[in-house]
């Protein structure tokens, strides 16, 4: 018997609701990491960061999130390739494109996930150790973080998280 406040001692117990949300992500992930690997993209793995990252409890929210990663990874691979392709790849260049990117962002009035998202493409562009041109590294990291949004998207609108009392 024990008393009222305190927990029985057995095994631990999960909510249905996240164990569905796990199931849900692992599909969009995966499906995203199939889909990067069939078009032989050479960093498939970021399709799959990216839909996870997309995959929200609600349509809305994700298309929120979705919205700033692309048009963050947009810029960050563009001005990634043009720096790498024209100026090089030092930290004075890296420097002046990562507050390129700000000034950019903060006159289109993008939220500061998409300057996030610039900035972490624009380093991976910048400081990716290929034998490919920047463009080429710039062009498969924008497909492979576009399919991840487009993963994410679709699964989350075609299996919505169940209403609760909270949502």
């Amino acid at each position: 018997m024990t008393e009222a406040g305190t927990h029985q001692r057995g095994w631990p117990r999960a909510e249905r609701r996240e164990l569905v949300h796990a199931v849900r992500t692992t599909l969009a992930a995966v499906g995203a990491l199939l889909i990067a690997r069939l078009c032989k993209l050479p960093e498939a793995y970021w399709a799959a960061i990216t839909a996870m990252i997309v995959m929200q409890s609600t349509l809305g929210a994700a298309l929120a999130i979705s919205k700033q990663r692309l048009v963050g990874t947009a810029l960050g691979a563009l001005a990634g390739a043009i720096f790498a392709t024209y100026a090089g790849s030092n930290m004075a260049v890296f420097g002046a494109g990562i507050l390129l990117c700000g000034v950019i962002c903060a006159f289109l009035h993008l939220e500061r996930n998409a300057y996030r998202y610039a900035g972490i493409t624009l380093a991976i562009i910048m400081f990716s150790v290929h034998a490919q041109p920047a463009w080429v590294i710039a062009i498969h990291r924008f497909i492979e973080i576009s399919l991840g949004i487009v993963g994410g998207l679709l699964l989350t609108a075609a299996w919505p998280e169940a209403k609760t009392a909270a949502n």
